[in-house]
């Protein structure tokens, strides 16, 4: 049997904080995914890369969640350092994050010191970019992987959607902060210090918040020490250990974590679109239908471009926030056997009717994904960068929930896989309100020991990856057809005959929409879960 030493401890003095320091590392992750999906695609589109090729590049995402998330949960799971399971992972992960952010954004300078031949100097441009971009997909999955464990270890069942709700949170917060930094001219406001070009001064910015966040979340929490670990039967040796134990876990899920997946699975094939094109699409409506033929021949086309997109995205993050505050308060939780305060007499009526019809976290997923998929079925409609920039708005607030609900169900299930009492062993679990009171919890089946979290959770990953290459595949074909050529838009140094026909219908708009089919067929199959 697996063995502990100490207990999980979040430094603050209140629930707010503790629950802010615990999910702050959100906060990194999602400015640098942020920068990454607002810049990086104009950024490779700018370097003479066409958008099929670019969905290729794309995959990158995907690959990094499906190779580096459940292999990092397994090994993670089982570490038996003195700093504690994730956090060591997570501040690893994060340095070679921001060193892979300063090499993205200064590729052409780093090229240029090595290559003076002009062709071969564009070439090996592409090259490190791609590079780089995998470098920091695959690090910043290691670093998510860990902080999203992290926080289940630390919280019992009671509080897994509280903690969920905040990480939610502090991921909109991020991306608010991103995309707003993104949306307005920073070279006017800082000069050339931090770089010549909007894009080199955010890649610096992120990997400096990425740093900063992951040190305060590492200072903040203390995990329990995993002193030796339980041989899990299902658990295979040899070299390829960790691979065979992710298969055989996948294969003997237990039924609702399936369902689960399989929401998340559908769901996906919708969001993956959105989330990486969505920015250069409300962009591309912007050059197309609200600007001057002269406007359009800009000499930052890239910053232009992305300060637009930067400002649907802050809009899009600011509703995402408020959605994170607001919706938990009129959500039912689930599990949720809280006492409940007996409300004043005038409004006592008010209240008993609205907890009546209070809607529970499951309805709320299944809205979301409905409210979704409508707006992407009109996306092919927009002939206007505000028209488009409240289409992406709206989508803030089935996304608030998308981040939410899986992994409040999900930690939920693996808490009660790993915290059934076990006589052999006695682990001292404090939840948030026990840590105020420095009291160990005396009751063992609310505690989390969280000791599956990292290959669950991994597993979920897959589930989110796999359909990510699906919808590579599908927007790979749609701009094939559609859009074969370089972007009209960024690629100034190409000649007319190698750019697409901005005239004709966007490729990117037509991929959202297709991706809305599978928004539909999540809504089916997460009402499943209800009957599991």
């Amino acid at each position: 049997m697996s063995t502990w030493s100490g207990q999980p401890k979040v430094e603050g003095s209140s629930e707010t904080m503790r629950m802010f320091l615990l999910t702050c590392v959100s906060i990194g992750i999602t400015f640098t995914w942020g920068v990454e999906m607002t810049y990086c695609t104009p950024y490779l589109l700018s370097l003479g890369l066409s958008k099929g090729q670019t969905s290729l590049v794309w995959v990158a995402g995907p690959l990094s969640g499906l190779i580096v998330q459940p292999i990092i949960g397994v090994l993670a799971d089982e570490s038996t350092s003195k700093w504690g399971r994730r956090r060591p992972i997570i501040v690893i992960g994060s340095f070679i994050v921001a060193g892979s952010l300063l090499v993205l954004g200064f590729t052409k300078e780093i090229v240029g010191f090595f290559v003076s031949d002009k062709a071969t100097s564009e070439v090996l441009t592409i090259v490190l970019a791609v590079l780089s971009l995998y470098s920091v997909d695959f690090s910043i999955n290691a670093v998510m992987s860990c902080g999203r464990s992290l926080v289940v270890d630390t919280l019992p069942i009671s509080k897994q959607q509280t903690g969920a709700a905040w990480a939610s949170r502090m991921g909109s917060l991020g991306h608010i902060i991103g995309y707003a930094m993104g949306a307005i001219d920073l070279v006017s406001i800082f000069g050339t210090t931090l770089g010549d070009t909007q894009f080199k001064q955010l890649t610096v910015i992120a990997a400096l918040g990425m740093l900063a966040t992951a040190f305060i979340t590492c200072w903040a929490v203390t995990e329990r020490v995993l002193v030796s670990v339980r041989h899990d039967p299902r658990q295979a040796k040899g070299s390829f250990k960790v691979v065979r134990q992710i298969y055989a876990t996948v294969l003997t899920l237990p039924p609702r974590i399936q369902a689960i997946c399989n929401a998340v699975f559908w769901s996906w094939i919708g969001w993956f679109p959105f989330i990486v094109y969505s920015s250069t699409w409300v962009g591309e409506t912007y050059f197309r239908y609200d600007v001057s033929a002269d406007a359009r021949n800009s000499d930052d086309a890239l910053g232009d471009m992305g300060r637009i997109g930067s400002t649907a995205l802050t809009v899009y993050s600011t509703v995402s926030f408020i959605a994170a505050w607001v919706l938990p308060a009129l959500i039912q939780a689930p599990e949720d056997k809280s006492f409940t305060h007996r409300p004043p007499a005038s409004i006592a009526p008010l209240v008993t009717t609205f907890n009546k019809y209070k809607p529970d976290l499951l309805t709320a997923w299944i809205a979301g994904n409905i409210m979704f998929a409508g707006a992407m079925f009109i996306t092919p409609f927009a002939t206007s960068f505000r028209f488009a920039t409240a289409i992406v708005a709206l989508c803030g607030i089935p996304w608030s929930v998308a981040g939410w609900a899986p992994t409040t169900f999900l930690g939920i299930e693996v808490n009660k896989l790993s915290g059934q009492p076990d006589p052999t062993r006695n682990i001292e679990m404090r939840d948030v309100s026990v840590l105020e009171m420095g009291k160990p919890d005396e009751d063992s089946n609310t505690s989390s020991s969280g000791g599956l979290s990292g290959v669950y959770f991994g597993i979920l990953n897959i589930y989110v990856t796999i359909p990510q290459f699906l919808s590579t595949l599908m927007s790979g074909a749609v701009f094939a057809m559609l859009e074969p050529g370089k972007s009209p838009e960024l690629a100034h140094e190409a000649h007319p005959s190698e750019t697409a026909d901005p005239t004709g219908p966007n490729a990117i708009a037509v991929t959202m929409f297709l991706g809305a089919l599978g928004s539909l067929v999540a809504a089916v199959v997460t009402k499943k879960l209800r009957y599991v």
